[in-house]
């Protein structure tokens, strides 16, 4: 955590003092945070030394806890705005009325020996207001001084500094100037300083609305479980609960840690998370997340993760970091602003010295006028702050959606992606086979058919024998024993239970047993080309059964790759599954390119094929079997239920298992990106609009010459308009179509 950085300028000062310190291999600041990300082996005492010679102050975040962190830093700021309303009040309070008697009232000239008394103790009144109000200021400008750099600091205080010395040499020896130049500006020094403090103020209040998802995710987590310890339920502190703990939750509480039911059935609104609105069915051996809330039974689970180690706390830690990173463009804004107050100081001395040799009597009066508005108009605080803040509302944002982003870059990449790669199994599809359709050829009833096929498939491990299993426990059949099992390689399986035969295979298994089957050749071969696998099921060898089982299309796939493809990305489809598979599904969700039979290493290379082409590729997969593709691609999409977030290999995770996930990311980065740009633009357009403007370009024209005043209250709004402007995106909402 940081003290003492005023601007943009400060930041690749901090950084780059950071990054010379031994150990340090990357060290990234969040101007809007006030906070410094550094990745090394280090020791704290070494970085904070390097900031203070660098002439900052420093302290490392030791909280025990995020929301510790986070009060820390609620009450840092509201003491620092408190003291900035403060030091406002006294510096207007001799700032304005001396402003509206400039204005009113009669000239701020010194021509008498009573009007040098008063003028006097006024310019003493404003030293007065230097020190207490603007101190900040000239210590900061000090430091920056002392270690060869310049700030916003320095700015301010040159300009207030220029202009309140100016004005007392016309108060101590009025003569030595003529009488036209004979004009004081105190209340300029007082308005500055006063404004710009309004400025910081304003821009810490509204920079606090930016941490507002963090303090949501972190608000999900409990703060007490109910462990079951010797037959009782005992309340403890969330910080307590010990890894294999059973934990009792009740209707409406929230879940306190990540682990897995082992008793009572319930449905979890798990929708703070992953942003799905429909409460999940938990029963024995499914796992529960901390932060999501029991609605309707009363379960116990066993504690498998805890404290850091939980899915919410990987996510708030991923959150934090992505927030603090910068992406590239802000990285621009960076380099630009560590130039930006030496050039300032330069294009100030210029105009001076062009009023003092070209400029209409009082000459040296528009010189120091001049300069101390150009010096005042110039403060780049809003180049620094118009990157993070959009960035740090951005990534909240879409943790909001159950939309993870891990970076800055990926952040501004997704933005610009031309070409989506989806894989076909658990992406596109549930990823679990089921059985879709029960084809009766005899007087056997679905019910009787599921019980004999499921109990003949019971001792088999192939996925398609799991579905049939659990279709027929989901109707709550009951399976019975078989004898003589018998596996019949490439061709299926046979038994007999309760004194039936039983034969569950293919086409080439029925034909072999001599079971006719051929007016169903047909049948089968129509659910083939829908995407499922027909199999063949007989009894006593009589054929009473087609059975079809498939990789069931997520129920909101189809829309969202539509919406996708509305947005102009082009959707390419990878799939490990045959091509006749992949053609069915590919033809169902409205994809014109796939490539079917690939193996792990063929997903990479087509990314690297379409990446030649020229595409900007995103990839989307689970994270494992696909994780060569998501490490190649531009930006990788992992596709995870939010019970393991931290999957190494991708950029961004979609927490839930729809797709919408992906097109909310994309719609979420494009609006930060254009965010950052409005920001930028604003910051860069005001510095070079005013600069200009203030050194008097438009005096020989109209005669206009911009007051210092006005370019204290422009320069502390500008700042303020940044911030407004990035919390905007807070009302951001996805269109679903």
């Amino acid at each position: 955590m940081i003290e003492g950085a005023s601007c943009a300028s400060c930041v690749s000062k901090i950084e780059k003092a950071l990054r010379a310190v031994n150990g340090v291999t990357k060290a990234e600041m969040n101007f809007a945070q006030r906070t410094v990300s550094v990745t090394g082996s280090v020791q704290g005492a070494a970085l904070i030394t390097a900031i203070e010679i660098a002439g900052y102050r420093a302290k490392v975040d030791t909280s025990d806890s995020e929301q510790e962190a986070l009060d820390e830093k609620d009450k840092a700021d509201w003491a620092y705005y408190k003291k900035l309303m403060r030091d406002m009040t006294i510096a207007l309070l001799l700032g304005v009325p001396l402003m509206i008697y400039g204005l009113v009232i009669g000239e701020m000239t010194v021509n008498t020996n009573s009007e040098r008394l008063v003028w006097f103790t006024i310019g003493l009144a404003t030293l007065a207001v230097m020190y207490f109000s603007g101190k900040h200021f000239y210590v900061g400008a000090y430091n920056s001084l002392k270690n060869h750099s310049a700030n916003m600091d320095t700015l301010i205080a040159l300009g207030t500094g220029t202009a309140w010395l100016y004005s007392m040499v016309v108060v101590a020896v009025p003569e030595l100037l003529p009488t036209m130049a004979r004009h004081v500006y105190f209340e300029a020094t007082a308005m500055i300083i006063g404004l710009i403090n309004l400025g910081l103020a304003l821009e810490i209040k509204a920079r606090g609305k930016t941490s507002e998802a963090i303090k949501r995710l972190i608000g999900l987590q409990a703060k007490t479980a109910r462990v079951v310890r010797g037959g009782n339920d005992v309340d403890i502190p969330i910080e307590n609960v010990m890894l294999k703990d059973f934990i009792r939750v009740r209707p409406g509480e929230k879940i306190s840690v990540d682990g897995e039911v082992v008793e009572g059935h319930t449905a979890i609104d798990e929708s703070m998370l992953t942003g799905e609105p429909m409460p999940v069915e938990k029963q024995a051996g499914d796992k529960v997340v901390a932060g999501t809330i029991n609605k309707s039974g009363s379960i116990v689970f066993q504690a498998t993760r805890v404290g850091k180690d939980t899915a919410l706390a990987q996510i708030i830690n991923m959150v934090k970091k992505a927030q603090n990173s910068k992406p590239p463009i802000g990285r621009l804004a960076d380099a630009i602003s560590a130039y930006f107050v030496p050039v300032i100081m330069i294009i100030a001395v210029l105009s001076a010295l062009a009023w003092l040799n070209f400029g209409p009597s009082p000459a040296l009066v528009f010189a120091i006028v001049s300069a101390t508005t150009v010096l005042i108009i110039a403060c780049p605080c809003a180049l620094g702050l118009a990157t993070p803040m959009s960035v740090m509302v951005g990534v909240g944002k879409a943790a909001e959606a159950g939309v993870l982003i891990r970076n800055g870059e990926a952040l501004q990449t997704a933005s610009k992606i031309t070409t989506m790669i989806l894989d076909k199994t658990g992406t596109i599809t549930e990823g679990e086979p089921k059985v879709t359709d029960v084809l009766l050829t005899k007087n056997y009833s679905r019910k009787e058919v599921l019980m004999l096929a499921a109990s003949l498939e019971a001792g088999s491990e192939h996925p398609l024998a799991m579905a049939i299993v659990d279709s027929a426990k989901a109707q709550g059949i009951d399976t019975k024993k078989v004898d003589g099992f018998r596996s019949i390689a490439g061709k299926g399986v046979q038994a007999s239970c309760e004194g039936k035969a039983l034969l569950f295979g293919n086409e080439k298994l029925m034909k072999d047993k001599g079971i006719v089957i051929e007016q169903y050749i047909e049948k089968a071969q129509e659910f083939a080309q829908e995407a499922k696998t027909p199999m063949y099921f007989a009894i006593n060898n009589t054929l009473a059964a087609i059975i079809s089982v498939a990789d069931p299309i997520k129920s909101d796939s189809i829309a969202a790759i539509a919406r996708l493809q509305k947005n102009g990305i082009r959707i390419v489809m990878l799939t490990g599954d045959n091509r006749l598979t992949a053609q069915a599904i590919a033809q169902k969700v409205g994809i014109k390119e796939f490539v079917a039979e690939v193996m792990p290493e063929d997903k990479a290379n087509k990314v690297a094929e379409l990446q030649e082409e020229g595409e900007i590729v995103g990839m989307t997969g689970d994270g494992i079997n696909d994780a060569p593709a998501l490490a190649h691609a531009n930006v990788g999409f992992a596709i995870g239920t939010g019970t393991d977030v931290a999957i190494e290999s991708a950029d961004i995770t979609l927490m839930r298992g729809s797709l919408h996930g992906l097109a909310d990311a994309i719609a979420v980065s494009k609006a930060t990106l254009a965010n950052i740009k409005q920001n930028l633009f604003g910051a860069f357009i005001y510095n070079v609009a005013g600069v200009p403007i203030a050194a008097g370009v438009l005096f020989p024209f109209f005669g206009l010459l911009l007051n210092p005043v006005i370019a204290g209250a422009a320069m502390a709004f500008s700042s303020l308009t940044v911030v407004t402007n990035a919390n905007r995106l807070r009302l951001f909402k996805a269109k679903n179509h």
